[in-house]
């Protein structure tokens, strides 16, 4: 027997981006295509759900494992868009995501099984975000972001390159 339980059965990560930190959304000319759609998807995030306890989270991964086997049982999810909390940002209250299978090794997995499990996503993400606020994380993002944006002001606007 091998010392697989230390792998947790639901495996989440993602980056995250609170929205009222971002100063503009507008799109560079020169963006590439893939930073332009990103852009744009945040842009959408913040018509429909505004800037006030609200989160943006891309790279997202949501693996479940289903057999004690690593290379046979496992359904991968990818995700991304908008978490909300509430007022004071200690829990969450919702998620409006993107969520689409990404790879899997269950050959006995059927449509209805992935639409289950797109529902299960939405709520292990929630959770899995309950959690990173209660580690402390949001909080060091905000500080992070707030130091960022102090240094940019302080530059006149201005950060990297020398701009």
């Amino acid at each position: 027997m091998s010392d697989e339980s230390s792998r947790p059965a639901v495996a989440i990560s993602f980056e995250c981006t609170p929205l009222r930190s971002v100063p503009r959304l507008d799109i560079p000319l020169d963006a590439s295509p893939t930073y332009r759609a990103r852009l744009e998807r945040m842009q959408q995030a913040v018509a429909r759900h505004g800037t006030r306890n609200t989160y943006y989270l891309t790279d997202g991964g949501c693996t479940f494992r289903f057999t004690n086997d690593p290379e046979v049982g496992w359904v991968r999810f990818r995700f991304e868009g908008t978490l909300l909390t509430d007022d004071t940002d200690s829990r969450t209250i919702g998620a409006d995501l993107e969520i689409v299978l990404d790879q899997e090794t269950c050959d006995w997995l059927t449509q209805p099984a992935v639409e289950w499990l797109r529902l299960a996503t939405k709520h292990a993400v929630e959770v899995e975000f309950d959690r990173y606020i209660a580690a402390g994380d949001l909080s060091r993002a905000l500080e992070r972001l707030a130091r960022e944006q102090a240094a940019s002001d302080a530059a006149g606007g201005y950060l990297g390159m020398n701009l």
